[in-house]
C-alpha cells in the first residue's frame, strides 16, 4: 500500500471518531425507566376469642368430728420385791413319808441283790493289785441346795469289771436325798484300770464318799 493511502485511512478514522465524540456528549441524557414497586398485602387470618376458663368454687363440706375409740390406760402395775425369788422347798426331816407321786431313788442295802450273776467278783481286800482310776467326774451340785448353803455326802457303791467301766452302782447312805441322783449319775462314768488277783484281771467291788460342800 501507498503511504498517501495510508495517511488517509487513518484520517478518516480519526475524524469519525471526533465527530461520534461530540454528537455523543451533547445527546440529552437517557432517563431511566421508573421502577414501579407492587406490595402485596397478605390477609390474616381471624383472630379467635379468648376463652375465660370458669373456676369452680370449692364447696365446703361439713367434716363430722370422729371419735376414736376408747382405749386402755396404761396403768404401771406394782410389783412386789419377793415376785421373783423362789421359794426353796427345805428337805424333808428325817421318817417323814414322802408323797405317792414323790420319785424317789432306791437305797439298798450293801451286798443285798449287788452283783448277782456276776462271776469272778471280789472285793478290794481280796486282790494283789487294786484298781486305779484314770477318769474320774466331780458330780454336778443341786442348783437349790448350793443356793440354800447345804453340805452333804453321798456313800456309792459300785462294781469295776475286768475293761475298767462301772457296771453296777447303789447308794449305801446320804445325807439328803438331793445328792444321790448327782452322785450316782458321776460314778457311773468313771474309768479305772482294771484290778487283779494272782495275775488275771478280776470284777471288783468298791464303794466311794462323795462329799458336796457348797464353798467349794
Amino acid at each position: 500500500m501507498s503511504k498517501d493511502l495510508i495517511i488517509g485511512i487513518v484520517v478518516s478514522v480519526a475524524l469519525h471518531s471526533t465527530i461520534y465524540f461530540f454528537s455523543f456528549k451533547n445527546a440529552p441524557p437517557k432517563r431511566a425507566a421508573a421502577v414501579k414497586e407492587e406490595v402485596v398485602q397478605f390477609e390474616m387470618p381471624p383472630l379467635e376469642e379468648e376463652k375465660v376458663e370458669e373456676v369452680e368454687e370449692l364447696n365446703e363440706e361439713t367434716i363430722e368430728n370422729v371419735m376414736a375409740p376408747p382405749s386402755l390406760v396404761d396403768v404401771p402395775s406394782v410389783v412386789p420385791v419377793d415376785a421373783f425369788v423362789q421359794q426353796l422347798t427345805p428337805p424333808p426331816p428325817p421318817g417323814l413319808t414322802p408323797s405317792k407321786g414323790a420319785i424317789t431313788i432306791p437305797v439298798t442295802k450293801p451286798g443285798a441283790n449287788f452283783g448277782r450273776g456276776i462271776s469272778n467278783l471280789f472285793n478290794i481286800g481280796d486282790l494283789d493289785q487294786q484298781p486305779v482310776a484314770r477318769v474320774r467326774q466331780a458330780p454336778t451340785y443341786p442348783y437349790d441346795m448350793r443356793r440354800a448353803g447345804i453340805n452333804g455326802s453321798v456313800v456309792v457303791e459300785f462294781i469295776i469289771s475286768t475293761e475298767g467301766d462301772v457296771i453296777q452302782t447303789q447308794v449305801v447312805r446320804s445325807s439328803h436325798r438331793e445328792f444321790e441322783m448327782p452322785a450316782l449319775q458321776a460314778v457311773q462314768k468313771w474309768k479305772f484300770k482294771p484290778g487283779r488277783r494272782r495275775g488275771q484281771v478280776v470284777n471288783v467291788r468298791a464303794s466311794q464318799l462323795l462329799e458336796f460342800n457348797a464353798t467349794e
